[in-house]
């Protein structure tokens, strides 16, 4: 079982962040809960209580009816371009500048990650920032999200989709093997406000163990990983990670 440390900060773990020259850090839903972002399996609100969101995020909905399914990540676009990052993405953003060598693993979509500063962003589960073509062949993308119910590409005029994973789907080869490698070659590790159980993200942190790397919990509910992780931290992303920063570089 992992230390715990709800309220103080493990002096093993100031000291092992302190002399690591290389850090890897996933991140999850948990950490913009503090931006106001609910998580993906959160109640959905208004016009979308009655959807179940696993059931809107996969290509057979799309394909069933992509009017429907583009508007709800319309919806979640939105919603996430008028959220702020919080003192956790800063933290985070804050680690990199300390470190030699920094990876970030998101499985977010919001950006909050980049607009808090962190540059090394590994986005495991693609972004709602853009948009890319349907066809694969294509290979159309865009920033831009047209006005219109469903933008079509302006290249060969196929559906325009989120560039997101959705169920079912594989992540992209190459960035699940840079994801592999950092875990792999780091010499601490921190999952970050994730429940550890959508896969393949949730096999990362277990490269680190299975390398020998430490691995720091923060969440506000032990997951799985937790009887392996060297350090537990019981706490809300925002408020513990300004703290270990603070306490590892103060000054």
């Amino acid at each position: 079982m992992a230390d715990a440390h709800p309220v103080s900060i493990s002096d093993k773990l100031i000291q092992l962040l302190r002399s690591a020259r290389s850090l890897t850090v996933l991140t999850g839903a948990g950490i913009s809960a503090g931006s106001g972002i609910p998580t993906f399996r959160d109640s959905q609100t208004g016009l979308w209580a009655k959807y179940n969101p696993q059931e809107l995020a996969t290509p057979e909905a799309f394909a069933k009816n992509p009017g429907l399914v583009f508007d709800w990540y319309r919806w979640r676009h939105n919603l996430v371009k008028q959220a702020k990052p919080n003192a956790g993405h800063y933290a985070i953003a804050a680690l990199e500048k300390h470190i030699p060598t920094f990876t970030l693993l998101t499985q977010n979509v919001d950006g909050l990650h980049q607009k808090a500063g962190s540059k090394n962003v590994i986005e495991l589960h693609g972004s709602l920032q853009r948009l890319r073509c349907t066809n694969v062949h294509c290979g159309y993308t865009t920033d831009v999200w047209p006005d219109e119910p469903l933008p079509h590409c302006p290249v060969c005029d196929a559906n325009l989709r989120p560039d997101v994973v959705w169920f079912g789907e594989m992540l992209p080869i190459d960035l699940l093997k840079r994801a592999v490698s950092a875990s792999k070659h780091c010499d601490l590790f921190f999952s970050i406000g994730t429940s550890s159980v959508v896969e393949p993200a949730a096999s990362l942190p277990y490269e680190a163990l299975h390398a020998g790397v430490p691995v720091v919990e923060v969440n506000l509910e032990p997951t799985s990983l937790n009887v392996y992780a060297k350090f537990y931290c019981a706490n809300p992303a925002a408020e513990i990670l300004p703290l270990i920063v603070s306490a590892a570089w103060s000054g």
